[in-house]
């Protein structure tokens, strides 16, 4: 028998990064009665993780939960970055509709076209909320037609246009339906959250089938799976198999030891859930993304999103330099492979594989930020490992060799607008469109390859006052060869400690990446050579002593350049192909693959030669 639940409405909320979608989170969650009165909350209270705060961007989706009404509202704040897709992508199946997210200024972006036409493809219906209203340089009309011809672009539906739209301002709390009327509180969002969002329907009374989109981990329970009651009902104590459509063999069935539902920040523990409710369960140890909870006597596996496939690939490896195991707990390649294997369970997104070699696993992920996000969690855990240059993975279609195309927008003030140009075009791209004003917005499609290492060189050129965005816009031909770095390496040539004396004569050279009293080895990079080719310097090197004085004022006037922090975006960026990331809790280095300056020669000699 299906029923219509209206005490229950969920739903996601979709932007572009940095368009909102926290911050609006945490009004509906203190509006909505979740805190006390005199409790101290944090701003963007749903980014819990270090990284997510450091950086302000949501990486993980969270579930959420207020009650308005007397209707539990579900909600779930998804990630803005093109290269999380994947956490958008699931947690799209457990929702009935979406508010989507526009900044009143900015418009509709890349990542804004790919979360849409997701939610779109799923049959789900959207708010349009036009956030940002207070902004002095607001355009809400002309971004509400943007936002409508995107709709359109995408094939929307009838009923998918007739959506509403609602003007409102996350950091002041704010929403209205009328632009000529002020919004006071979050009410008029609400209030068409309930009316324009359908209730969740279903069988109430068939056999439990429950979807599992998210894994969570808890230190006393084990993993935890986060899904939603697609059929029937799930109780606490019920035995219940984990079945996939992806897998041919079904486990045995195993007992639900815990149910919860969200509300607040909190999770509930309840007895049972009904059809259209999201929920928690715990007692799977081996409960995995996609599965589906099935009664023993019925096992029907439901279908899962499919998620898009990785465009990148790092090879992670053990660290084998002369520093190695001296600041990393887990430095071994059972640690490293065991890591990997256990992200890539509650990573959709993720690839890993070994490899011919017993300490190196190919890692594949949906871009740079992915793959950094990953790298910065493990050496926060205390992992000690390297790892090489980013490559994008190629496919053959249709017999041509293809590579993956990025949608680019790039917003910069007019004066820095043929630079950008030059260097972009050097990169492969292509412009496909432009608006001009005193900020010009451009749009370029791009190969992958084509964007590595420029994000730093595009902050530079733009004097900071630059905006660039881009999202995975499909499989093209080849574009040809792109020469992204032209420098070469200040590598260094012995082992020990960096002293004043050296690195005043080697910083002649270029951009040093290292200051006095470091410790160096051996086919370490140490700086940035100014001209093409590698050099190798002595940065160990010290004054000779004599017996003749020198003055203070000598020593004093070998002032050193500042240095150039050593960051993992920028090594990622900057790393050569013959160049490793060692990365550990303490440190970020780059060295050469082949450390021995003799081996390297007589390497690339051979690779020449070939």
């Amino acid at each position: 028998m299906e029923i219509i639940r209206n005490d229950i409405r969920n739903i996601a909320i979709i932007a572009h990064v940095d368009h909102g979608k926290t911050t609006l989170v945490d009004e509906m969650l203190k509006q909505s009665g979740v805190f006390r009165e005199n409790q101290v909350v944090h701003d963007r209270v749903m980014d819990s993780n270090d990284i997510e705060r450091e950086r302000g961007i949501t990486i993980l989706a969270k579930n959420t939960a207020v009650d308005y009404n007397g209707v539990h509202v579900n909600i779930v704040d998804t990630p803005g970055h093109a290269d999380f897709g994947g956490e958008v992508e699931r947690v799209l199946k457990m929702v009935d509709g979406v508010l989507l997210l526009v900044d009143s200024f900015e418009g509709p972006m890349p990542q804004t076209r790919f979360v849409l036409q997701k939610a779109l493809e799923l049959g789900h219906k959207a708010i349009i909320v036009i956030n940002k209203i207070d902004r002095a340089d607001a355009r809400p009309q002309e971004v509400i037609d943007e936002v409508l011809d995107l709709f359109i672009d995408l094939g929307a539906g009838e009923e998918q246009l007739e959506c509403p739209f609602i003007y409102a301002s996350a950091r002041q709390g704010t929403a209205t339906l009328d632009l000529d009327t002020p919004g006071k509180d979050l009410r008029p969002l609400f209030d068409t959250i309930l009316e324009y969002i359908p209730a969740p329907k279903g069988d109430a009374e068939g056999p439990t089938q429950a979807l599992i989109s998210t894994i969570d981990y808890n230190d006393y329970v084990g993993r935890i799976g986060i899904g939603r009651v697609e059929r029937g009902v799930i109780r606490k104590g019920m035995m219940c198999v984990r079945a996939n459509l992806s897998k041919d063999e079904v486990p045995a069935a195993e007992r639900v030891s815990a149910l919860y539902r969200f509300n607040g920040l909190e999770r509930q523990e309840i007895e049972e859930a009904k059809v259209g409710d999201i929920i928690a369960v715990s007692g799977f140890p081996e409960i995995h993304i996609g599965d589906t909870l099935c009664p023993q006597d019925n096992i029907e596996p439901l279908p899962f999103v499919r998620i898009s496939e990785p465009t990148i690939a790092v090879t992670f490896k053990v660290n084998d330099s002369p520093f190695a195991g001296k600041e990393g707990k887990y430095v071994t390649s059972r640690h490293l492979r065991a890591r990997l294997m256990r992200e890539m369970l509650t990573d959709v997104s993720l690839r890993v594989e070994d490899t011919e070699f017993t300490d190196s696993f190919k890692v594949s992920g949906r871009g740079e930020l992915h793959i950094t996000v990953l790298i910065e969690n493990m050496r926060r855990q205390g992992y000690e490992f390297a790892v090489s240059k980013p490559v994008v993975l190629f496919k053959e279609i249709d017999g041509k060799r293809c590579e993956p195309i990025e949608k680019v927008v790039v917003d910069v003030p007019a004066v820095y607008m043929g630079g950008v140009m030059e260097t972009l075009g050097n990169r492969r791209a292509v412009v496909t469109n432009i608006v001009n004003g005193d900020r010009v917005r451009m749009e370029f499609s791009v190969p992958s390859r084509g964007l590595f290492g420029y994000r730093n060189e595009f902050m530079t050129q733009t004097r900071g006052e630059g905006i660039m965005s881009s999202v995975y816009d499909g499989y093209e031909p080849y574009k040809g060869d792109i020469a992204t770095r032209i420098s070469g390496s200040l590598v260094a040539y012995e082992t020990g400690t960096s002293v004043r004396y050296g690195l005043f004569y080697a910083q002649d050279r270029g951009e040093m990446f290292i200051t006095p009293g470091e410790s160096v080895y051996t086919g370490m990079v140490v700086g940035r050579n100014s001209r093409p080719g590698d050099i190798e310097v002595n940065v160990c090197k010290e004054k000779q002593v004599t017996n003749m004085r020198n003055s203070a004022a000598a020593e004093d006037a070998m002032r050193l350049r500042p240095v150039r922090p050593m960051t993992l975006e920028f090594a990622l960026d900057f790393m050569d192909d013959d160049e490793l990331i060692e990365i550990t809790p303490k440190n970020i280095r780059i060295r050469k693959a082949i450390l021995d300056s003799n081996q390297r020669m007589r390497a690339n000699r051979k690779k020449n030669q070939e």
